[in-house]
């Protein structure tokens, strides 16, 4: 066994690798973050072949095995100073890798608190590897009793970057012991200043358009009554709860946006949040890969449609219960004629209608207006109020926001797209004067049917003047697609990432040009 010494000197390059192994392993805690730290889920996107940051992990881990071996092979002459030498190896590769990809990340990771404790987790587990690795390889090399096993025994700790994850992920599911129930309470603290409020409370889900009618049913409804609602796409219990326990419940209506990946996310909200009125988009399959199947997401949506008093049900989630107080089955967006600087629709309200205008773009877009009027008219307003309100609706961000930069229109759609929400963004596009450009890396989410929506969008994209596919598999189908339906390959180019695609756009763009990002996928794509 090592002495005092040699235990001290161990502990001291443990310290240093595990260090600067943790900084290393930052993509991946962004990545449980992206996930809501669900190890599980994690896993999935980890395992998937092609995986890109895997391989850089398990090439750092090939690299630092050679590196040290190599070094300490070669400076074996200077006895135990060859361990600083191979030492300063590893830790001067890893730094390396730290630097190449500090901005690996399109959503940088939160640095919060529950961050903060699984780091410190997964330090410890690190440390624990490593330095038990340590003792193990030089007994190991006191046994062999050789100068290669001396010079070799700190080459095999080198492996520990292609276990980064499955440390990390562990530490994951350690802190969840500490972390549930903390999460609980927090959500139980959250639950009990709602329900002291005396505010109407409403949940919007849907497959998609719930940060948009959220959002308009807010800009509405603050032409008369005192609103809340939550902030960006806080639609998680620990989201709506951070936002209550922050802001408080004290106003006529709080709104509450309902997101589900996941059988039982939306029963959990509704329990949390007690909704009176509620509002549903629409269904479609984005995110049939974790639900699963349609009749799932379906089920699902539907749990808002059971919990609320009234309910207003979008097209395709009108017969989501039979059995509810519905609320405005006559609404509607019709003669609906878009370009893109504006819609222009006629908006239905029972049997009133009239005609207007907005700066929010798509077709798309008119139906979510007529889904937040119609809630609106339930909670209070009336049509007057509604039509005035509409024609102020300021646009979602990354909801096909529209601005301008040195004579380029830029139509923003980056935030996650479905397949209905896609083929409007496109439509809104072909509507544009001058060179129409878009940049997409495709569809995600759908399961089974992911290559069919994928290759349905690349049927699209064909007469434009610029298509920009970014990705390396995902972006196959919408080429196939693409080509399929007689577009120009001429026109089209594939890109690794948004980075280069925006160098090419750099290139291409002049005055009058049109753009359209479209579904700016988070990393774990």
């Amino acid at each position: 066994m090592p002495n005092t010494i040699e235990f001290l000197i161990m502990a001291a390059y443990a310290v240093a690798f595990t260090t600067i192994l943790t900084y290393c392993a930052l993509p991946l805690f962004g990545i449980l973050q992206q996930e809501g730290y669900r190890s599980g889920d994690a896993l999935k996107w980890y395992v998937k072949k092609k995986n890109m940051l895997r391989r850089r992990y398990q090439l750092l881990a090939l690299c630092v095995v050679l590196v040290t071996a190599l070094l300490g092979l070669c400076f074996s002459f200077l006895g135990p100073f060859a361990d600083v030498i191979g030492a300063a190896g590893y830790v001067g590769l890893c730094a390396l890798f730290v630097f190449a990809f500090r901005k690996s990340l399109k959503v940088p990771v939160d640095f919060t608190k529950r961050l903060a404790r699984l780091l410190i987790c997964t330090y410890v587990l690190i440390f624990a590897v490593i330095f038990g690795a340590e003792i193990g390889l030089f007994c190991a090399a006191k046994a062999i009793g050789k100068p290669w096993a001396e010079a070799l025994k700190l080459a095999p700790v080198g492996l520990v970057p292609a276990l980064l994850f499955v440390l990390a992920a562990a530490a994951n599911c350690i802190m969840k012991v500490y972390e549930v129930p903390r999460a609980r309470h927090f959500i139980k603290k959250a639950k009990r200043t709602l329900d002291g409020s005396g505010c109407v409370k409403v949940g919007i889900t849907g497959s998609f358009g719930k940060t948009s009618v959220k959002t308009f049913a807010a800009q509405m409804l603050a032409n008369k009554f005192s609103v809340k609602a939550t902030p960006s796409s806080y639609n998680t219990p620990i989201g709506i709860a951070k936002f209550v326990n922050g802001e408080g419940a004290e106003c006529d209506i709080f709104l509450a946006e309902m997101g589900a990946r996941h059988v039982g996310d939306i029963k959990e909200l509704c329990e949390m949040v007690k909704p009176t009125v509620g509002a549903i988009t629409g269904v479609c399959e984005q995110h049939l890969e974790t639900f699963g199947s349609l009749e799932n997401i379906r089920r699902e949506k539907g749990e808002l449609a059971r919990a609320a008093e009234k309910v207003v049900l979008g097209k395709s989630a009108a017969d989501l219960r039979e059995d509810a107080v519905v609320e405005g089955r006559d609404f509607s967006a019709k003669n609906i004629h878009i370009c893109c600087d504006k819609t222009t629709f006629t908006l239905v309200l029972g049997e009133k209608e009239a005609a207007v205008e907005t700066k929010i773009l798509g077709r798309h877009a008119a139906e979510d207006i007529a889904i937040s009027a119609a809630l609106a008219l339930t909670l209070g307003m009336t049509f007057e109020e509604i039509v005035t309100a509409v024609l102020t609706l300021a646009p979602v961000p990354h909801r096909l926001e529209r601005s301008e930069n040195g004579g380029v229109v830029i139509l923003d759609d980056s935030y996650n797209s479905n397949p209905a929400g896609a083929k409007n963004a496109v439509e809104v596009l072909k509507t544009a004067a001058g060179r129409k450009v878009v940049v997409t890396p495709g569809l995600v989410e759908l399961g089974e049917i992911e290559e069919a929506a994928n290759e349905a969008l690349g049927e699209a994209l064909v007469g434009l003047d610029g298509v920009i596919l970014v990705g390396e598999t995902r972006v196959l189908a919408v080429r196939n697609g693409y080509k399929n339906a007689g577009g120009d390959e001429g026109k089209l180019q594939i890109v690794p990432t948004l980075a280069a695609a925006q160098e090419k756009l750099r290139d291409m763009l002049q005055f009058g040009d049109t753009v359209l990002f479209l579904n700016d996928l988070p990393d774990k794509y």
